[in-house]
């Protein structure tokens, strides 16, 4: 085993990230410290052999990386906060879902108190961590980033994108918000067609497909995005409108709510509304700025 798999790492917080990240620290071989709020979720780390820590104090103590994989911003001021005169010349790795500017704060934070910033986007869910496909995008410190890129790769395929400690969340929320569109459009796909007796599951496989093969234009609607000329369109936001229009019509006949559909749907009524239906339907980017 490279020595580099041996680096300590101290984990703060269990819930499910927190308790994938520690498992595939462990099974790698690194000596891993566990420290969560509410006692008890640490038992099958503890058997598989971490170092279980009563209090944050205790867990920091521990060498290595302090890897925080908490609820949410406040949670990590909440958890640092009464220790952060005992973190002086350590790394914090922040594996917490922070929105950008929160991140950036955390990062102004740890300067203050002489110790080393590296902010995480996780792209994965738990199962993923430590198999193909999982990523975690960074920014903040380099120099925390090039110490421990190692040891970060085993769990998923680490990318740094520069010293704002804020872009990686913005990538990471940027990526979330095409999945959660995905998802709900999936689950009003879902109720249209349970109307006509399709289960969730067959209609999953066929959407599936072709949301695939939808996604392969993305890049392209992106370069014409960058572009900023909407006048030779494949199909125009009217067409798109049209579309919408009778997606709405067959919700309704299938006493399917419009929550997911109506914003889209609104959007593009007010472009027709202001003159834009010819142009591409990616100048409803604009829309958005």
């Amino acid at each position: 085993m490279a020595e580099t798999t041996k680096t300590p790492v101290t984990i703060l917080g269990l819930g499910a990230m927190g308790q994938a990240l520690a498992a595939t620290f462990l099974k790698a071989g690194l000596p891993t410290t566990v420290w969560n709020r509410t006692p008890g979720k640490d038992a099958e780390l503890l058997a598989a052999g971490a170092v279980g820590a009563a209090t944050v104090a205790e867990a920091i103590d521990a060498d290595g990386p302090i890897i925080a994989v908490l609820l949410d911003h406040a949670s990590v001021h909440a958890t640092l906060d009464p220790v952060a005169d005992r973190l002086a010349g350590r790394q914090l790795i922040n594996l917490t879902s922070t929105a950008p500017n929160e991140a950036r704060e955390l990062a102004a934070w740890a300067a203050r108190h002489d110790l080393h910033y590296l902010d995480g986007g996780i792209m994965a869910v738990p199962p993923m961590i430590g198999q193909p496909g999982a990523s975690i995008l960074y920014s903040g410190s380099r120099p925390v980033f090039d110490a421990h890129r190692d040891i970060l790769e085993l769990v998923a395929a680490a990318e740094y994108f520069g010293d704002d400690a804020g872009f990686a969340s913005t990538y990471d929320f940027a990526l979330l918000a095409a999945m959660y569109a995905m998802f709900g459009g999936f689950l009003h796909g879902a109720a249209m067609m349970r109307s006509v007796g399709v289960s969730a599951a067959e209609y999953g496989a066929r959407a599936a497909a072709w949301v695939s093969a939808m996604t392969q234009s993305l890049p392209h609607q992106g370069a014409v995005i960058d572009s900023g000329v909407y006048t030779d369109p494949v199909q125009s936001i009217a067409f798109h409108k049209s579309a919408l229009d009778a997606i709405t019509r067959a919700s309704r006949d299938a006493n399917v709510t419009l929550d997911f559909v109506a914003p889209l749907k609104t959007l593009l009524d007010r472009q027709v509304a202001d003159g834009h239906g010819a142009l591409g339907f990616e100048c409803t980017f604009e829309e958005l700025r």
